[in-house]
């Protein structure tokens, strides 16, 4: 399902659905029109369900690739449709005239003709392609060795999860999953043990929650994976629920939570403007809005704004000429003067002001300017100079760093990610805190993903690369620690895999990262398949250390899992993010195929026996193995991945358009023909002779990073040329599956593709 908004030029942005038929017999169906606003043409389509004489209406908006958006109202009197969406104030009367229906849309106290007309239905891509539900679970039960964790084990969401105190720590909010595998939010006193659903998950996701002071949450959610996030709210009892910005198509971006005024939240929303977002200073109580800057200059926008613990815009980053950053500044919060000029590859980001002083223009910077790799700087933004270093790593980027607002920000410590996750306490409060979690839990990756405002409760996450999560309260004042909630208590670390960091060099002499997760069998000196899994992005991503379920599912099967962070990614200084820019398809392969030789090299896997499978990029990497060297791997798996460089360009969001230039530099510039012949090269879809081996490609149909035009093309390509390939389609999906049905359907499928193409002599354990 994936949702729309249609904009009137001057007034709230329009959301709709309606229903109609002819007569009592033809109600059913599919009706098509166009709304007329200020001389632009708006297509929709509105399909009927009549059953037993209960009308229901979804609705359509071609032009943005929406579907299935439910109205709430539907009723068919005296040969009058009415159709309501009550969140939007919008209604849709009209009557039935031969094959039409002709009506009126209500909505702000406009009145707009619209006429319907009877047409069919149509579903994102091409929908002869899917491979059928049977022909997908035929696949799936390709290997009919009863393991000892089945794919559910590993893809089925925890019982209960995301946990989260309230500010003053009276309630813990969390996500505990029903008998249908939906995931509603719930709130317990902790005083009293009493516990409270609060946010019922129903067809659509619950993108994510939080709480917004100490009697309110919000939450956000989207249709059927199309990324146009709105803003709801609710009290902790569950009372006064409100949809905030009921704007469809509209895409909500939450950018300061404002601890110091528990009523509003600050927001930014491509509301007038698909292509940028704007700042909205947003009441959480009743919906209301006040904008606080204007981003009107769509060739040059602004993309961040900084914003201080008061709500204050001190400052904000502007696109110019498609590649360079301006930073702007005010030093009396009404007139912003440029003070620095960047190019789009410089790092300089205000991590946080420094409330620890009462010289208003400290800030903490995480910087690049006069580094490879990204440090963190104490910085006087009036002045524009460097105050102080404070830290930096010579093999790895600075993350960030912790401030404690409960000890007048005091700084905690600083964090990065080498090939685990490395916290350096500063602060001798944090020094304590550090040593007394690693001493209590040896081996682990900590975080603290919660904390009461007077930090006398704590939230200790822990994971490894072997244990899934485990959450933890700490009491401070006690000192004590206690068991919260084990996410996959039926995944034994001991039957885990290891995953180990890796090293090595690339055919042309560059250092390059990565991990290999190694089953047992491998341990023991026997040559196992290995899956060879790109990571998306590229730019700026990388692979962690830490639990991950597909190499766990993959090892539990006897199969070796290889993550290789090549050039492009993010973690490891300037240098080498940059030298992976136009050689996506190119070199960044070549280091992916370098790791493969390494892990041969040191006997753990068989050479003969690879598959490369990979999502969003890491999708376009297993396309581009196939072409570009189509005897190293014996099968892949394309997910959400891009085949045709070209129309790929041609179909990025709206809000993506502005960095058009920068995704050029990234990738390739179509309009340099030197670059032109390298995007018809590393094009996939242009090298289909040259794949040899088969290929399951998966993808959800309201995508809209990678459109489905991507995969469906593949599809229809390798299909011409006689090629068997397994395509699955959801389509109340979007870049990735985040339904739990539907990702376990898929590993399903992956498991009996790969059981199916992959040689496989080593017994696995079965279950008990």
């Amino acid at each position: 399902m994936k949702t729309t908004i249609l904009k009137l030029t001057g007034t709230l942005f329009l959301f709709l659905g309606m229903i109609t038929q002819i007569n009592a017999q033809d109600i059913a169906g599919s009706w098509e029109g166009k709304l007329s606003v200020q001389g632009t043409e708006i297509p929709l389509v509105f399909n009927v369900k009549n059953e037993d004489g209960n009308y229901s209406s979804t609705m359509d908006s071609p032009s943005q690739g929406a579907t299935d958006i439910p109205m709430d109202e539907t009723s068919f009197v005296n040969d009058t449709l009415t159709i309501k969406f009550k969140q939007a104030g919008i209604k849709f009367v009209g009557t039935p005239k031969e094959n039409t229906i002709s009506g009126t849309f209500f909505q702000g106290g406009m009145e707009l003709p619209l006429t319907l007309a009877k047409t069919v239905k149509t579903l994102p891509g091409n929908t002869a392609l899917p491979t059928s539900d049977e022909d997908l679970e035929k696949l799936a039960n390709w290997n009919p060795t009863n393991y000892k964790y089945s794919v559910e084990d590993y893809f089925a969401r925890p019982k209960a999860r995301s946990f989260s105190f309230s500010p003053n720590g009276t309630y813990l909010s969390y996500r505990e999953k029903d008998e249908n595998a939906k995931n509603h939010v719930y709130v317990k006193n902790l005083e009293t043990n009493e516990v409270k659903r609060v946010i019922e998950e129903k067809e659509e996701l619950i993108r994510g929650f939080g709480w917004a002071n100490d009697e309110r949450l919000v939450y956000v959610m989207d249709k059927g994976g199309n990324e146009d996030y709105h803003l709801f709210a609710v009290n902790i009892d569950g009372s006064n629920q409100k949809e905030l910005t009921p704007f469809d198509g509209v895409k909500v971006n939450i950018l300061e939570g404002l601890k110091e005024d528990k009523d509003h939240m600050i927001i930014s929303m491509n509301q007038n403007n698909p292509q940028i977002f704007e700042p909205y200073k947003i009441n959480i109580v009743t919906g209301d809005l006040v904008q606080l800057y204007k981003n009107d200059d769509a060739a040059n926008p602004i993309n961040s704004y900084e914003f201080d613990k008061d709500g204050n815009l001190r400052g904000f980053a502007k696109l110019r000429d498609g590649v360079n950053i301006d930073l702007y500044y005010t030093l009396d919060g009404d007139n912003f003067e440029v003070k620095k000029q960047l190019s789009w590859k410089d790092n300089f980001g205000i991590s946080s002001f420094n409330y620890a002083t009462d010289y208003p223009h400290d800030a903490y910077v995480i910087s690049n300017l006069d580094s490879d790799k990204t440090e963190v700087l104490l910085y006087d933004l009036k002045e524009d100079k460097v105050i102080k270093k404070l830290y930096s790593n010579d093999k790895y980027d600075v993350s960030g760093l912790g401030l404690s607002r409960n000890r007048n920000y005091e700084l905690d410590y600083f964090y990065y990610e080498g090939e685990k996750s490395e916290i350096i306490p500063v602060s001798d409060y944090y020094k304590k805190l550090h040593n007394r979690i690693t001493t209590k839990f040896p081996g682990y990756n900590y975080s603290i993903p919660d904390a009461t405002d007077d930090e006398s409760k704590y939230l200790i996450f822990l994971q490894s690369d072997k244990l899934y999560g485990t959450y933890y309260s700490y009491d401070a004042k006690k000192d004590e620690f206690k068991l919260l909630y084990d996410l996959m208590p039926n995944l034994i670390e001991s039957d885990m895999a290891e995953m180990r960091p890796i090293t090595f060099k690339s055919r042309d002499g560059k250092t390059i990262h990565g991990y290999i997760t190694l089953p047992k069998a491998a341990l023991n000196g026997q040559k196992v398949p290995v899956i060879v899994n790109p990571h998306g992005g590229p730019q700026g991503i990388r692979d962690s250390w830490g639990f991950n379920p597909e190499a766990q599912l993959f090892a539990s099967r006897g199969y070796a899992t290889l993550q290789v962070n090549f050039r492009i990614s993010g973690g490891y200084g300037r240098e080498f993010l940059e030298s992976g820019f136009k050689e996506i398809g190119r070199k960044a392969m070549d280091d992916v195929e370098d790791g493969l030789k390494y892990v041969v090299e040191q006997g753990w896997v068989d050479k003969d026996n690879a598959a490369i499978y990979g999502g969003s990029h890491g999708g376009y990497a297993v396309l581009r193995g196939l072409t570009k060297t189509p005897d190293l791997y014996a099968c892949g798996v394309d997910y959400v991945g891009v085949s045709n460089l070209f129309t790929f360009m041609n179909t990025i969001p709206p809000y993506w358009k502005p960095y058009l230039k920068i995704i050029k530099e990234i990738w390739y510039d179509p309009d340099v023909p030197e670059e032109k012949a390298i995007m018809e090269e590393v094009s996939p879809v242009f090298q289909i002779d040259k794949i040899k081996k088969p290929l399951f490609v998966v993808q959800g149909a309201n995508d809209p990073r990678v459109n489905i035009d991507e995969s469906d093309q593949i599809v229809e390509a390798l299909r011409a040329k006689g090629f068997d390939v397994p395509y699955m389609v959801k389509y109340d999906e979007g870049h990735g599956f985040g339904k739990e049905e539907n990702r376990i359907a898929l590993y399903e499928a992956m498991m009996g593709f790969y059981a199916k193409h992959l040689k496989q002599e080593i017994k696995q354990p079965l279950k008990d």
